[in-house]
């Protein structure tokens, strides 16, 4: 588990939507430069030369885009930061990850499994094999994704947060990473493990007042992790959606709503939370008649 030894000052972040926005004010409250890449991939070693960067971050690349990336990026003397290419890779084969997880001891979702609904849930990792994992979340739809879930039991919660850290440590990785679970009856079955950003993060910050971007930026560069397990509990509940919005689209203030916009007329991302599930939807109501009322013709997402 090695960690390298000096800071980032400057960081290329692939993307220009509002998950490459994030990233970048996460890197900025750290004291990290950063600078966004909405060129092809294969372009970001040269680009992050020409702007004197030190590193670069795949954004919400797919594992299968950030494995050329990483290896592009040790070629040309440019940290990747990142799972490093060899856990990268593994990620890209479902046969090989669910190897190392049954090694792990992990239960694995079979061909006979009764085709549960999925559960994700995203883990920190430190250089010194300390992991934690933050409230599990689940996609109703492309849209939409909602975190904690009623129908996971705090005891379920704890179990499936468990099995997953048991994962993610037993590969030794540092960063951040997304697994994924199926969950039928009364049994859980590792599904897959994705590196990074998912665009789900806003879930994790509104119920634990965590920022798992910047505690990310943090672990590659060789802190540990501070917080414990038991401060990691969801503070309520939220429900975040991927919309469309025109360039002008904005969301007055108010308690418990937020709008991550990147102004270039990419995918928005809202998010509702409130303390109890009947409060997010109020919120979530008022807001979304809001936005949508500066797009005309364009329809409410779907519950």
């Amino acid at each position: 588990m090695s960690h390298p030894s000096y800071p980032v000052t400057r960081m290329l972040v692939l993307g220009a939507g509002a998950g490459a926005l994030r990233l970048c004010q996460a890197g900025e409250e750290l004291g990290i430069a950063s600078l966004r890449h909405q060129g092809p991939s294969d372009r970001a070693c040269h680009r992050a030369r020409e702007l004197g960067c030190d590193a670069v971050h795949a954004g919400e690349l797919a594992p299968a885009q950030q494995v050329p990336l990483a290896e592009r990026c040790r070629q040309a003397g440019i940290r990747f930061l990142g799972v490093e290419p060899r856990l990268l890779a593994a990620m890209t084969d479902a046969r090989a990850m669910s190897a190392l997880m049954r090694e792990a001891g992990l239960p694995l979702a079979g061909m006979g499994s009764s085709g549960g609904p999925r559960v994700r849930l995203s883990l920190l990792a430190d250089h010194q094999g300390q992991v934690r994992y933050l409230p599990p979340r689940q996609r109703l739809s492309e849209q939409s994704s909602q975190a904690p879930l009623p129908w996971l039991t705090s005891e379920r919660t704890r179990y499936l947060g468990k099995l997953a850290a048991r994962g993610v440590g037993a590969l030794g990785l540092t960063g951040l990473v997304e697994a994924c679970f199926e969950a039928g009856g009364n049994e859980l079955g590792f599904v897959s493990l994705a590196p990074g950003l998912s665009g789900e993060e806003a879930l994790d910050e509104t119920l634990t007042g965590l920022d798992p971007l910047a505690e990310q930026l943090r672990l590659l560069q060789g802190e540990r992790l501070r917080v414990r397990q038991s401060a990691l509990e969801a503070g309520g509940h939220a429900r975040l959606w991927r919309l469309s919005l025109p360039r002008g689209a904005r969301l007055a203030g108010g308690p418990g709503r937020r709008l991550d916009h990147a102004g270039d007329g990419g995918e928005s991302r809202f998010v509702a939370w409130g303390r109890r599930p009947e409060d997010v939807r109020a919120r979530a109501g008022h807001a979304l008649a809001e936005l949508l009322a500066a797009a005309p013709g364009r329809r409410t997402p779907g519950d």
